[in-house]
């Protein structure tokens, strides 16, 4: 046995194994530079805590699994029993340690009483990103009831804030800090998915860290369906920790002789340098395995330009506006399949609706061709309406007592039953087979409410992976009545996620802000609503909603058919300025600066270069004061010498735009003393473009 020091990218993770137990960790954070055995060996023992009084009789220490048996009373990373033997006290020793690279390895612990072997990988990217998962197998000769299993992760006591997210419908990611004080924090999914109050991501940092400055240890768990996540303080230890898993029902998992259950993997980012020196680790790995394999077209989305009316007058005069505009794919929402009249019917019956579509849906295909564009449908295959021909057919795929209330006049369609799977799979299979479909957008619009959401999620992502290796090139877009369920687990399998219900640019200002964190902006679906929001009522600036919606994968929800002339060369102009900057704000470092005045935000995107970048300063309110603090341009090269222009803004009070367009200034001199701000109404922006001058 061994001490294992994982070294990537700044960050280091140090697994002390000389004992027979289970492996200490020792250290997760800052790099701790290159170390001999014997100095690795010096730091371990120096970490070796002291005895305190009314304690067990050997130092306490945070190992891999830290369960009761070592003396640890906070939440266990291990807990369940065997039939007929009641409780199981866990006592895992290890059994080894296998070096699978030079910054992975993988920990196999057994519990010869419990008749029960773990194996815990773990693993430290190109990004300094650290994975960890667990597997739980059953030796024995009786099922093993498995109540939970986790990551718990110590962080050090100079992290004393926490900061994760809540929510609801169309205001999803509202952040929320709190110190850290002796206890558990704890947020619990039981939703069947995320959900719109999703704690997402659980950061802990030194107080007043922000985007900019402080240092932060954050986790995530990579999973659609129930979660477990906490932070916990105990006066009996000096470790704090962070623990994630999947959160279990009791009795929802057996594991039978000779099987095994396998944890979602925990993803865990320390920076230096506040929230955004996490998404400079986070979003490159992810790129690193994202689906992606082309620039994210510009779309239309036909919900709230014309809801269930599918007319093919209407909708042909749409497609002709959209490819005016320049428009790149036409994606047709709900209301196209068999008696879907209204949210209150059909579900389930996957056959496009001979009425309204009596040659199909081919002749509104060849227009949206003929426009050259390409074709995308909407579908919610987890979902069945009790009014539905499949529902009549067979209620015993539907989860949940019939006399439980509906959740949107819907039921869950049980994925992990194999007749139900195998016809979802059929018919999404045939309507891809018979139509040229580049784009489906695949919906979610409740939660599961009973059921066994493990079996359920793993069904989920058995499905998209099969619908996948059937249609190769076909992209997903994950949506689950808007951003309820964003997550690294979904993210592997699809190419965009549908942020928020809400197209409200002030709302999504916030809303991808804190998505943006964990998820790449090529990832985060973003539209241009109509002036009114649907969702709010607000009535937006035309420029305030371009710019919003310039920061993703940019599309438009809104029937341009009623967009003035002016309007539509407008739209046409942003379009093609999404289309030229789009490699960079797909590909670029995102920034936020730290504004004074919470009124203000300021954000970007730096190309990887360095030798461009795109701004956005937005004036979410009335400033605090008449002249607002100067912006100040983050992530720039500071020796690079970069030429401003003032590309767009929006209403500026007393004709007070900037005089600076045009000025040239080092990176350096652009962060640490800005320029003048625009003195914009509330709810503007103005976009800026920064050009290395050479």
């Amino acid at each position: 046995m061994t001490i294992h020091h994982l070294r990537s990218a700044g960050v280091s993770f140090l697994l002390d194994a000389r004992s027979p137990g289970v492996p200490v960790i020792v250290h997760w954070g800052a790099d701790l530079g290159e170390l001999s055995e014997h100095s690795l060996a010096t730091l371990c023992d120096a970490a070796t805590p002291s005895i305190p009084p009314s304690s067990i009789d050997i130092p306490l220490r945070l190992t891999l699994v830290p369960t009761l048996a070592e003396g640890w009373s906070g939440r266990p990373g291990l807990e369940g029993f065997r039939h007929g033997s009641g409780a199981t006290a866990w006592s895992l020793a290890l059994v080894s340690v296998t070096a699978v690279s030079a910054t992975s390895i993988q920990v196999s612990m057994a519990d010869d009483a419990s008749s029960a072997h773990l194996v815990t990988e773990i693993d430290l990217t190109a990004e300094g990103v650290l994975r960890i998962r667990h597997a739980l197998s059953n030796v024995g000769h009786s099922p093993l009831e498995l109540a939970s299993l986790s990551t718990v992760l110590p962080v050090p006591d100079r992290a004393s804030e926490l900061l994760d997210f809540s929510g609801l419908w169309t205001h999803e990611r509202r952040p929320q800090r709190i110190p850290l004080a002796n206890g558990t924090w704890a947020r619990e999914s039981r939703h069947g998915r995320p959900g719109h109050d999703d704690s997402f991501l659980t950061v802990v940092g030194a107080p007043g860290f922000g985007f900019r400055s402080g240092e932060v240890w954050a986790t995530h768990l990579a999973w659609s369906g129930d979660k477990s996540v906490w932070a916990e303080r105990s006066t009996l230890t000096a470790a704090t920790v962070l623990g994630s898993g999947e959160l279990l029902a009791p009795g929802e998992l057996s594991i039978a002789p000779g099987e095994s259950y396998e944890s979602p993997w925990t993803i865990a980012v320390y920076s230096a340098d506040g929230l955004d020196g996490l998404s400079a680790r986070l979003h490159p790995w992810i790129r690193s395995w994202s689906t992606i394999e082309k620039p994210r077209p510009v779309l239309l989305n036909t919900w709230e330009a014309v809801y269930f009316d599918h007319g093919i007058e209407r909708l042909d005069a749409l497609v002709a506006a959209a490819s005016s505009v320049g428009v790149e794919r036409f994606v047709l929402d709900d209301g196209w399949f068999t008696g879907r009249a209204s949210d209150r019917l059909a579900l389930g019956d996957w056959f496009v609706d001979e009425a309204k579509w009596p040659d199909g849906l081919h002749p509104l295909i060849a227009s949206v061709h003929a426009a050259g564009m390409d074709f995308g449908l909407w579908v919610e295959p987890e979902m069945i309406n009790d009014d539905s021909e499949l529902a009549r057919a067979h209620p015993d795929w539907i989860i949940g007592d019939p006399s439980l209330p509906t959740w949107r006049w819907q039921r869950v369609l049980d994925l992990g039953n194999p007749d139900a799977f195998d016809f979802v799979l059929g018919r999404l299979n045939a309507l891809l087979d018979e139509y040229p479909i580049a784009f489906i957008k695949w919906d979610h619009n409740r939660d599961m409410l009973g059921g066994s959401a493990h079996r359920q999620t793993l069904a989920l992502y058995r499905l998209i992976d099969a619908v996948r290796a059937a249609h190769p090139g076909l992209e997903i877009e994950s949506c689950a009545s808007g951003g309820g369920r964003i997550d690294l687990g979904i993210l592997q399998r699809v190419d965009r996620v549908w942020t928020s219900d809400t197209n409200d640019p002030l709302e999504r200002q916030l809303i991808q802000r804190h998505t943006g964190i964990l998820i790449p902006p090529e990832y985060l679906g973003g539209h241009l609503g109509d002036r009114i929001s649907h969702t709010t009522g607000r009535v937006s600036d035309l420029g305030f909603r371009m710019i919003t919606a310039l920061f993703g994968s940019a599309g438009i929800e809104w029937d341009v058919t009623r967009a003035t002339d002016d309007e539509r060369l407008l739209i046409s102009t942003w379009i093609d300025r999404y289309k030229a900057l789009r490699e960079d704000l797909h590909g670029g470092t995102v920034v936020h600066a730290d504004p004074s005045d919470t009124a203000i935000a300021v954000h970007g995107v730096v190309a990887p270069s360095r030798e461009k970048a795109i701004f956005a300063y937005v004036a979410l309110a009335a400033p605090t004061a008449a002249i607002p603090a100067p912006i100040r341009f983050v992530g720039l090269d500071p020796s690079t010498r970069y030429r401003v222009t003032l590309l767009e803004t929006g209403h500026v009070i007393q004709d007070a735009g900037p005089t600076w367009t045009g000025i040239v200034l080092s990176g350096r001199e652009l962060e640490l003393v800005g320029l003048p701000a625009p003195l914009l109404a509330p709810e503007r922006a103005a976009l800026i473009e920064l050009v290395a001058e050479r």
